[in-house]
């Protein structure tokens, strides 16, 4: 049976809404809580994809969190062999990795529901879409240089960055395709209030949009998918 190797940073980022698209297709998540100690394999064996996550880490923090060098590696050893995606920071840690840079609290921090800019590039992954799409946003640090031979296909109003692809099947996103309504009402109120959100429009437009938030990514993971 086809799988695809799913690696957690944070035991508050995990797959969400992925498992179920892979389980409509048949594909088993293996997934790898490196947060907690898993492992993170050297290679990808007989798996037939790659999905990094999120977590409120940069990508080259291994004081923290010392699992990152064998990500970094493993994205290496991934890359140009099977689709990969990064998620917030795994898509960090995808620039990171080939050549660009990331910073720390960098403008302004994006949460919830956000308006993306689709931009006219050629991608397997975006072919058709309108260009204006939503996602669910949850972050403070950017990508704030992309590798040299990288293509930026979405940017949004606070975040310029936000989905690269590297080579023709490593793609790198800002946001959170896998998010769901249930996760936004879990976010801290407090926090999301220092840093200037309401959390109850948050949960609410996380409602009204969760219908054309699951049709947009579905899609794009679909064709994700398509590529293994």
């Amino acid at each position: 049976m086809t799988s695809v190797l799913i690696i957690e940073n944070d035991p508050d980022s995990g797959p969400g809404k992925l498992l179920d698209w892979l389980d409509d297709r048949g594909i088993t998540a293996v997934v790898v809580r490196a947060w907690d100690g898993e492992p993170v394999p050297s290679s990808m064996g007989d798996h037939a994809a790659l999905i990094m996550l999120g977590g409120g880490l940069l990508p080259d923090e291994d004081d923290r969190a010392p699992w990152l060098p064998a990500e970094r590696e493993l994205l290496r050893a991934a890359h140009g062999q099977v689709p990969v995606l990064g998620i917030c920071l795994g898509g960090q840690l995808v620039a990171h990795t080939f050549g660009g840079q990331v910073q720390g609290k960098y403008g302004l921090p994006e949460k919830g529901v956000t308006a993306l800019s689709v931009l006219p590039a050629d991608d397997v992954l975006l072919d058709g879409l309108p260009s204006t799409v939503r996602a669910v946003e949850s972050h403070q640090d950017q990508i704030t240089r992309l590798p040299q031979d990288a293509v930026l296909l979405m940017s949004s109003e606070r975040c310029p960055n936000q989905m690269l692809r590297v080579g023709e099947r490593t793609w790198g996103v800002q946001f959170h395709p896998e998010v769901a309504a249930d996760r936004v009402r879990r976010w801290n109120p407090e926090r999301l209030r220092s840093m200037g959100f309401d959390p109850d429009a948050l949960v609410a437009d996380a409602e009204k949009y969760a219908a054309e938030l699951d049709k947009t990514w579905s899609t794009v993971i679909g064709r994700f998918l398509s590529n293994l």
